[in-house]
């Protein structure tokens, strides 16, 4: 039951703060370690790339992991309290969901304000592709993409892992999204030294992915899109991305809204003909980035039920 009420606590004070720039974020600093350690491996293992990387992922996974576990057990030794506010922390640093909202929030604002310039400048922070090409539509569209994607890296995954193990295993999972993140491309100078990175963040979202693909057409539904449609769209498209987990949530989200999303797009100067998923039964406006922050509140909400009731049943 702790655990519970600390994992609501994190998730309240998240919504309640975001994430403030100007204050300290271990996750910042983690991306900083990560850009030193795969520089110095990369230096000193030049042709044994892949096995440096199986070490990166695991050394930086693993140390997060006992770092934050140590520094609770230790804060216990002072107080009870002090552990307890430490792990809320710690869970509530690798949750995103206000953040995530205010980004696609800012894009909508400069859209509806007819500044595209803007609206580019705030889907750059969402995405990687290129965003220079994009057009009012293609800006809308990858917002839209952004926040189907990281409901699970930023919301429903941490919050499973959170659920399970408390505020060691949350940060862990955070270190792995935040690998892949950085190292876990297939593309050169990452394609070796990323490969453990890249497949450990697979492994770590198999499951929340899902389950968040599974939940998203019915909490969509609950808001007036279409359930079937997001179920339909997630079975039949949701393998077409390169990723085995991104294109679940974004295909069920394509399916609730009734829109294409996807398609062609540049990514560092080079032309992708990627597919695209959902059927386009209408045209994709504005409003549907407001509609996609509500399933994904919706969407958390149904994972933090879940998950309690399971917590529930299986005990202590």
């Amino acid at each position: 039951m702790e655990t519970l009420i600390l994992v609501l606590c994190a998730l309240a004070l998240d919504l309640a703060l975001g994430d403030p720039r100007r204050l300290p974020h271990p996750v910042r600093g983690l991306g900083r370690l990560i850009a030193s350690l795969e520089r110095a491996l990369r230096a000193r293992y030049p042709s044994r790339e892949r096995a440096a990387g199986v070490a990166l992922a695991l050394g930086v996974v693993g140390g997060t992991y006992m770092a934050t576990w140590g520094t609770i057990h230790l804060a216990g030794l002072i107080h009870a309290w002090a552990a307890r506010t430490l792990e809320v922390l710690a869970i509530y640093w690798s949750l995103a969901p206000r953040d995530l909202w205010q980004h696609a929030a800012r894009v909508s604002g400069a859209l509806g304000r007819g500044d595209l310039a803007e609206a580019k400048r705030g889907v750059a922070m969402m995405v990687g592709r290129d965003v220079e090409p994009l057009d009012e539509k293609g800006v809308t569209r990858a917002t839209i993409e952004s926040v189907a994607e990281n409901t699970v890296d930023g919301v429903t995954a941490p919050l499973c892992f959170a659920l399970l193990g408390g505020g060691p295993l949350a940060m862990a999972y955070r270190a792995i999204n935040t690998l892949d993140s950085l190292v876990g491309y297939k593309t050169e100078p990452y394609a070796r030294i990323g490969w453990a990175s890249a497949r450990l963040d697979d492994l770590a979202n198999l499951v929340p992915a899902r389950l968040t693909a599974l939940l998203m057409p019915l909490a969509g539904g609950l808001l007036g899109g279409s359930a079937r449609g997001g179920w339909a769209a997630a079975w039949r498209d949701g393998r077409k991305h390169d990723s085995p987990n991104s294109g679940l949530t974004e295909a069920a989200m394509a399916g609730v809204l009734g829109i294409e999303l996807g398609g062609p797009h540049w990514y560092r100067g080079t032309y992708y003909a990627s597919p695209t998923i959902g059927i386009a039964r209408r045209p994709v406006e504005r409003a549907d980035i407001a509609r996609t922050c509500r399933v994904m509140a919706a969407t958390t909400a149904m994972v933090f039920v879940i998950g309690v009731a399971a917590r529930l049943w299986i005990g202590p």
